[in-house]
């Protein structure tokens, strides 16, 4: 028999959820005239959220409207449509929350390769690694050692649509087990299985600013739109993190050698928000009653359209609550820069802003880039403005490799 197993499991996963659920205490926080309970959006394998690559990373993880790189799946599979070159492959690395245990890692493999000039395909594997578990008897028996994993296998497609703008589209395979099937209380857990897709669209066009040419691009990605996800036959099924992203970045030319890039990056997760429960008072079926918000056990369609209007709401001065400002809070932004010299060195920032309710993460981020023939090497580092933050010190590495310039260096 275990012992509490679900608190075992729950233990595992919550290792991964510091990062997406609040760093305050669980109550109430006061903003001004407005009082909000600490009420974030849960859902099954949040390592989907989590920014893999490095660039992305220095820059406020942020990419859904930057100029298309090899790791664009994570973003915007649209973009590999206007990128340079006939194709590539990208692996990245994250030591992650090392703050607080020592074995817990993402890797990130993604690559592309052009069909012709209009179309490109792509795909990538992405595995999270949860470290070493040890399962435990009553008595504190040794049952197993166990490496609770995750990952995703994506396959894209994007495609010119025009001059200016394209469109892309991704399937995932999503796969989470985090207790390698052990059984406990009559109830057999499994791994977790979903499948997804992404829906984009990029544009971008030449502009002029005080006669010098800049880009101007604009994105937009619905991310892992899919079936829900549980652990046990007789378990109610998550959501996965569907989420929209929307965003834009300007690339301004100062001269042969120098560019500078600025972008930001809205993102609000599809995903119903918790209501609020009336205190000891269920229904004729023993469920708990809604005071405020609305039953997240949905179907997906109605869940992504309600996750737009089903906030709980925040308490004002008057006594009144406002879903509408709770909505708002729900959003995540990010802002980025990117300065290139000569198209070889690049010096990234950036920063990310969570409201304190949702989360709470805030953080600034800075790395550097590097292209060095036919190889792209990248390093991002992430600063919290709270430095008891479990993400404090996370680092990124990211080695790209281009396979025109190899051929035509061959």
């Amino acid at each position: 028999m275990l012992e509490n197993f679900g608190r075992t499991r729950n233990g595992i996963v919550g290792s991964l959820l510091l990062v997406f659920t609040s760093f305050t205490a669980f109550g109430q926080i006061s903003t001004g005239d407005l009082t909000g309970e600490v009420n974030t959006i849960n859902s099954a394998v949040p390592f989907l959220t989590i920014t893999p690559d490095s660039r992305g990373g220095a820059m406020g993880d942020i990419g859904v409207a930057t100029s298309p790189d090899i790791s664009s799946q994570q973003y915007n599979p649209a973009k590999y449509a206007f990128i340079d070159g006939d194709g590539g492959i990208a692996l990245s690395y994250t030591p992650w929350l090392r703050n607080l245990i020592h074995d817990i890692n993402l890797a990130y493999l993604v690559g592309y390769k052009r069909l012709d000039a209009q179309q490109v395909v792509s795909a990538s594997f992405r595995y999270f690694s949860l470290g070493n578990i040890v399962f435990t008897d009553l008595v504190g028996g040794i049952l197993r050692d166990f490496n609770p994993n995750e990952f995703a296998i994506d396959a894209g497609y994007s495609r010119i649509f025009g001059n200016n703008i394209s469109g892309g589209i991704a399937f995932r395979f999503v796969r989470s087990d985090l207790t390698g099937g052990i059984s406990n209380d009559g109830s057999d857990y499994k791994a977790g299985l979903s499948v997804a897709a992404d829906l984009a669209m990029y544009y971008q066009n030449t502009i002029q600013l005080q006669g010098k040419d800049a880009m101007l691009a604009i994105g937009a990605n619905i991310s892992n739109i899919g079936t829900k996800m549980s652990y046990t036959d007789d378990q109610e099924k998550s959501f996965i993190p569907i989420n929209l992203k929307v965003g834009s970045s300007l690339k301004m030319n100062i001269d042969d050698y120098n560019s500078f890039t600025f972008a930001v990056d809205i993102n609000k997760l599809l995903v119903p928000t918790s209501p609020i429960y009336w205190q000891d008072s269920t229904n004729s079926d023993g469920e708990n009653v809604i005071k405020y918000g609305k039953n997240p056990n949905v179907s997906v369609p109605q869940g992504m359209l309600q996750s737009f209007f089903d906030a709980p709401g925040v308490e004002k001065a008057d006594g009144t609550r406002s879903i509408f400002i709770e909505e708002l809070h729900e959003l995540t932004y990010g802002l980025g820069a990117e300065y290139w010299y000569r198209d070889q060195f690049a010096i990234r920032t950036g920063y990310f802003y969570e409201h304190e309710t949702k989360g709470n993460r805030k953080f600034f981020t800075a790395g550097i880039g590097l292209k060095l023939n036919v190889f792209e090497i990248d390093f991002s580092y992430l600063i919290p403005i709270n430095q008891a933050n479990p993400l404090a010190n996370t680092l990124r590495f990211t080695l790209g490799f281009d396979f025109e310039k190899f051929r035509k260096n061959s």
